[in-house]
């Protein structure tokens, strides 16, 4: 070979290596630098807003999901259609600094500013809802003597059961937002195998993929809906909100005492708005907000 050929492969061969230790850079960083192209996945929500009383709420963008479990209990089922528009969503349980600054008091049993806060009616629930509104300047939701809901209120109120679910799933179709394995929930939820029997502070574990914190487990969520073992038989469509009247009202994620199946996206529960059998579960309930969103917050779904 002659030396000018020669000198020509020695550079073309350093070229070469640099192009290729480029090209090995590039997926370096796409596998463990977090520059992969973000997931796309129906659902996401659009930000994290900040409200004017300090609490982080997602905006989740309308869609269609599949609800409910065939695989369920008798209540879960038929699994079924359901599109929700778009909403708003507390990133964490309320928690008992933010709700004692509110209302001027803490009832729950496992004292910690940072954990949520339990020993909650419906009842108390959503008269919170109309305190954190009207301290915002919002329209209240619920009338103080029928506590109906009025859904084109500004302000805050309880989840329907489709949005708490839709929410939960965050685009999954599975048993948990993060999969089928209940052997997966300790890293995303508080429940009887790792709770050490009481509640935990919100947002220590993983959330689910819309940034959603404590959907499985640590307090049972309160619903607006009154819950009906049958629901689901008339369900579905756009915006369902339960029967329109019961006894009692919906649950839903499980709590630090149950089972992880209990603590499935498709699991409910239900208790009287006050009470009834105030000797049994109530240091497992807790809640979140949600409110309206902007007409203009897009529309997302599976």
């Amino acid at each position: 070979m002659k030396p000018v050929e020669a000198r020509r492969c020695v550079r073309d061969a350093r070229t070469a290596a640099v192009m290729l230790a480029a090209v090995a850079m590039l997926l370096g960083c796409l596998v463990n630098c977090g520059c992969q192209k973000k997931d796309s996945s129906p659902g996401t929500p659009v930000q994290f807003i900040r409200t004017a009383s300090g609490i982080e709420m997602a905006l989740i963008s309308a869609g269609d999901f599949l609800m409910g479990s065939d695989r369920g209990d008798e209540d879960e089922k038929p699994a079924h259609r359901v599109h929700v528009s778009g909403f708003c969503m507390d990133k964490f349980a309320v928690t008992q600094k933010s709700f004692e600054a509110l209302m001027g008091t803490n009832p729950s049993k496992f004292k910690g500013p940072d954990k949520p806060v339990e020993r909650i009616s419906w009842l108390a629930a959503v008269k919170y809802c109309n305190m954190r509104s009207l301290k915002e300047g919002l329209h209240p939701c619920y009338d103080t003597e029928t506590m109906a809901c009025d859904f084109e209120a500004d302000g805050y109120r309880l989840p329907t059961e489709a949005e708490w679910e839709y929410a939960c799933r965050a685009g999954s179709t599975t048993d948990y937002s993060f999969g089928n394995d209940p052997a997966l929930l300790r890293e995303y939820g508080w429940f009887k195998e790792n709770s050490g029997e009481a509640t935990n502070p919100v947002g220590q574990k993983q959330p689910n993929a819309w940034g959603l914190h404590d959907m499985h487990g640590n307090v049972s969520e309160w619903c607006n809906d009154f819950y009906a073992q049958d629901a689901y038989q008339r369900s579905g469509g756009v915006d369902p909100r339960g029967p329109a009247t019961g006894e009692k009202r919906v649950l839903r994620g499980g709590n630090w005492r149950s089972e992880a199946s209990g603590c499935r996206s498709s699991a409910r529960s239900a208790e009287s708005p006050g009470f009834a059998d105030v000797c049994f579960g109530y240091e497992t309930y807790g809640f979140r907000c949600v409110r309206k969103a902007a007409p203009d917050a897009g529309k997302q779904g599976p």
